[in-house]
Formats: C-alpha cells, structure tokens, sequence
C-alpha cells in the first residue's frame, strides 16, 4: 500500500504507539509526524543521547489537541518493569532507543551492550508478552560489517567490525529467535546514514552531516578520514519515518523480517563536503576553506549502499527524498538552530 494510503487509513482508525527514544533525532521526528496523524503516542527517553529541547519542538509544531495525544515517560528502557508497564495497550511499538557511533562502542563496550542488547531485550519481550501488532525497532547498516558486495542485501552479512554492529547484530538475532520460539512477529529496519533536522552537531560522537554543518556555519576546519572517497548511503529523516510508519502499519508481515531502509545511492565524502557548502550557500553562508585530510579511523567501513528492493516489495517504501533535497531542507533548520551561535560577522552574513 503506498506511504500516502497508510496515513489516511491510521488518519481515519488511530492506534497507541509506543516509541522508545523519542527525545532523539529519530524518534522526535517520528513523534512529530504520528501526532499530525491524530495518533495516541507513549514516549520513553532517559535523555542520554535525547533532549528535552526535541520534544519542544514537536509540541511547538503541533496542535493543542494534537499534543495532548502524547504521554512522555522519562526512564531507562534497561527496567523491565517499566517497559512491560508502558507495553500495555499498545498497538505498536517502534524502539529507537540505542546507544549508536562506532567509536563510543570502542571505547566503552559495556554500556553500549547494556542499552543496546539488554534494553533491547527489555523493549521486546515487553512487546511479546502484551501481544502488540507490531514491534519495529532500529537495526543498522553496521551489520554487514565486512562483507564487500554492493549494494548490500539483507541475507548476505560479514563479521562485524565494532561492538555497535555486534550489539544490533544481536538485536536481530533475538528477534528471530523470539519469532521461532514464541511466534513474535517483528521487523527490523536496518538505517543506512540517516540525517536531518534534529540530529545533533555537538558531542564527541556527532554523526558527519551535522558536525560539518556546524563547523562550517562557525567556520571551523572539516576533517575528513582517509581519502575522501569513502561512501555512504545517506538517508533523509523522512525516508526514515514512512519505512516505519509502513512497518507497522502491514500487521501481516510473516515471521521476524530485516531490510534496509536507504536510497539505493552512495555519496563519497568528498561530494558531501560540496553538497553542504552549496546548501549553506543557499542560506548565504560561504564557507572557503578545504577539507583537512587524516588517517582512516578504526572499525570504519570503507563504502556503504543498499538494495531496497525488498523494502519497496514488502512495505511499499519509496523514498521521497534524494540527498540533496534532505541537505537543502535540513540546513534550514541548521542554520536557524545555530545562529545565535555566530560570530557576528558571519551571523550577518545570513540576511
């Protein structure tokens, strides 16, 4: 069924949905569209990678009425109790929350396994016990590990290269035991490079798109590891949100099923850099310097893309949105998110 028929039909039949890590990048921004839809939203955050100013947001761009379809949760999803406790009644489950980067797994494994494996666990046989319709949860590109072949297709994967792909590996390994076992339906959505507006530019662990963009409205240097040449299938946000909207919503998927959720595309890092510079020069902020160039960081995959053919056949994804296009909507946001961080000479520059 296409994006735009599943969205009148929740329209006209709302469901409660329970969306974990909801004060994150992608969960506000699932929060936000669900809401619009006139849907019942349960949201659970401990605010370790989320921010309450997310969730402002949403309720900024939302109606009164809307607003008060959302109940807000703040707790860890490592407390069993509680997930079962907020499982019960709901329809669907999304589960975003997760400790994501390739480089905070290296350096603090164990965290990153506590919320990724035994939280996920957590979230999952919550969902199993209340007999939710349908449990969608964030898997990762980082699987494939590596595995060389492009693009990448769900059944063929490598050795995994950081803790982080170990830990959603594992994810997908429970929920297909928890399907063999107890006849727990479930989908995986394996994210490749997902940006947008919301996602944070600050931290150790920022993801590229947003760190680039904030150091180029402040006009601070880029880093670029390794060639420049390296490749990623980055994703829009809203791509992002219609896969799971679209997960959910087919109730009759069979068994426990993994896909990806991309563009079928590769960027290089290189043509990134340009893609950024050209969209915040639509914004009239010129950034002149080139890039710094340095050695390949550990656990990094070298290219990364996706076959989306069986998100396409089985969800009906298509979508919306190429690179560009996200990049030029997203830096809006950017830009008015961080121009009160200005210098004011470049500040001015913005109009």
């Amino acid at each position: 069924m296409e994006y735009e028929a599943v969205k009148g039909k929740l329209r006209a039949n709302p469901k409660v949905w329970l969306v974990t890590g909801v004060a994150g990048f992608i969960g506000s921004n699932l929060l936000e569209t669900l809401l619009k839809l006139e849907q019942t939203v349960i949201g659970l955050d401990n605010f370790a990678t989320g921010f309450r100013h997310n969730l402002n947001e949403v309720k900024s761009s939302v109606t009164a009425s809307q607003w008060q379809r959302f109940t807000f949760i703040e707790g860890d999803i490592v407390d069993a109790e509680l997930c079962l406790e907020l499982t019960q009644g709901v329809d669907y489950v999304l589960h975003q929350a997760a400790l994501g980067s390739v480089p905070r797994s290296l350096a603090d494994p164990l965290t990153t396994n506590r919320t990724n494996v035994d939280g996920f666990l957590a979230v999952l046989d919550a969902a199993r016990q209340r007999q939710v319709k349908a449990f969608v949860y964030a898997a990762s590109s980082s699987t494939y590990g590596d595995h060389t072949q492009l693009p990448k297709v769900e059944d063929q994967i490598g050795n995994p290269l950081s803790p982080y792909a170990v830990t959603k590996l594992t994810n997908e390994l429970y929920a297909d035991v928890y399907w063999r076992n107890y006849g727990f339906q479930s989908v995986g959505l394996r994210y490749f490079n997902v940006f947008g507006a919301r996602q944070d530019p600050n931290g150790a662990y920022a993801a590229v798109i947003p760190k680039w963009i904030a150091a180029m409205i402040q006009n601070q240097p880029i880093h670029i590891y390794g060639d420049g040449e390296t490749s990623r299938d980055f994703c829009y946000i809203q791509n992002t949100v219609q896969a799971n909207i679209l997960a959910a919503a087919n109730e009759q998927l069979p068994g426990h099923q993994v896909m990806n959720v991309a563009l079928n595309d590769r960027t290089s890092l290189n043509q990134l850099f340009e893609h950024v510079r050209q969209a915040l020069a639509q914004n009239g902020i010129v950034y002149e310097q080139s890039p710094r160039y340095e050695d390949f960081r550990p656990g990094d995959v070298r290219h990364s893309q996706a076959d989306i053919s069986k998100a396409k056949r089985l969800l009906g994804y298509e979508p919306e949105y190429r690179v560009q296009q996200g990049l030029t909507l997203a830096m809006q946001w950017y830009v008015r998110r961080l121009s009160d961080e200005l210098p004011e000479s470049r500040s001015g520059s913005m109009g």
